[in-house]
Formats: structure tokens, C-alpha cells, sequence
């Protein structure tokens, strides 16, 4: 809406990244450093990811970003070793510090990394993302990532990319490689 200026009033939006293809991260890292470059103040919670990730290095170099990051790893694939209790009380324990950090007004934009994958894997209900986007203040973006986004979530957001996969490397039996899956 104009001011009295004639320039509009921000306005938070929720975009979500969702899909079977690499990249929705990567592009809401992007995102978040668009959003640094132009003096904005950005949170990263990550919902499955933990220790080591190589973005993880250089973004607590960052200033006016902050990562909190409450993931024990991707839950129900192999190498996972905690039960599934220990993952949901982290993704609950993320839902709940991030509706804070909305409340806070702290930050212009929060990125929430693998919230739709803990949805998938039913470590958050639907009741958690309404929460979640009740407690988002109109002037914050808030960015959802991770395959499998529920459709609540896909309908209330302004943006919707989806990412597809059509080559991937793995299906040619190449490891993950550092820099580009971790």
C-alpha cells in the first residue's frame, strides 16, 4: 500500500521451494544473500541438516545473518542413527524458536531449511506450519524449503518454485560430492 511518499510499504512474503530436484537450499541461500546485500537481517533454522555442512563454515562468518541449526541429520535413511523421537523433538524445538524469532520482528527475512521435509517425514504436523505462518508478521519473508511441501503451505505462499529433478548424478553411482551435496 503507498505511503505518503508514494513508495510502498513492505511486504513479507512466504515462498516455498519444494520438489525432488537439488538446489531449493541453494537457492534460499541465494535468496538470503540478496536479501544481506541489501542491509537485511536473516535467520536460517535448519530443520533435518546437522554439522558438517559446508555452508555452515562461512555463514557464521556472516554478518547479520544468524544459522541455528537443530537438525540431527536427514531422519529414515541410511547412516541415520536416532530414533524417531529425538527427530521429532528437534523439528518441534525448531517450530518453536523460529514463531519467536517471527514475534521478535528481529529479522526481515527467516529461512526455515527442510521444513517440509520434517513434515514428510511426520516429525511437524499441520497444526506446526499454521503456527508457524499465524505468528509471521507482514513485513517478514518467510522461506520454506525441502521436498514434499504440504499443501497448506503451498496455497498460503506468494511463491511456489518447484524443482525438478531430470539428471542426477547418484543414478550413475557418483558419491556426494563436498561442495555440492554437502
Amino acid at each position: 500500500m503507498p505511503s505518503k511518499k508514494g513508495k510502498r510499504s513492505p511486504q513479507g512474503l512466504t515462498i516455498c521451494y519444494t520438489g525432488n530436484g537439488k538446489g531449493k537450499t541453494t537457492a534460499a541461500l541465494g535468496l538470503g544473500l540478496r536479501a544481506l546485500g541489501g542491509g537485511k537481517r536473516v535467520l536460517i533454522v535448519q530443520f533435518m541438516k546437522n554439522a558438517p555442512y559446508g555452508e555452515h563454515a562461512i555463514l557464521k562468518k556472516i554478518p547479520r545473518l544468524t544459522l541455528k541449526i537443530f537438525g540431527k541429520g536427514f531422519c529414515k535413511i541410511k547412516g541415520d542413527c536416532f530414533p524417531l523421537a529425538v527427530h521429532k523433538k528437534a523439528a518441534c524445538e525448531a517450530i518453536a524458536f523460529t514463531c519467536r524469532a517471527l514475534k521478535t520482528k528481529k529479522y526481515d527475512m527467516i529461512i526455515c531449511d527442510e521444513i517440509n521435509c520434517a513434515y514428510l517425514c511426520k516429525l511437524i504436523t499441520l497444526k506446526d506450519i499454521q503456527k508457524l505462518l499465524r505468528a509471521k508478521p507482514s513485513t517478514v519473508h518467510l522461506v520454506c524449503t525441502g521436498r514434499g511441501a504440504p499443501r497448506l503451505l503451498m496455497k498460503h505462499a506468494h511463491l511456489v518454485s518447484e524443482v525438478r529433478e531430470i539428471k542426477h548424478p547418484f543414478r550413475k553411482g557418483f558419491p556426494a560430492q563436498e561442495g555440492i551435496e554437502f
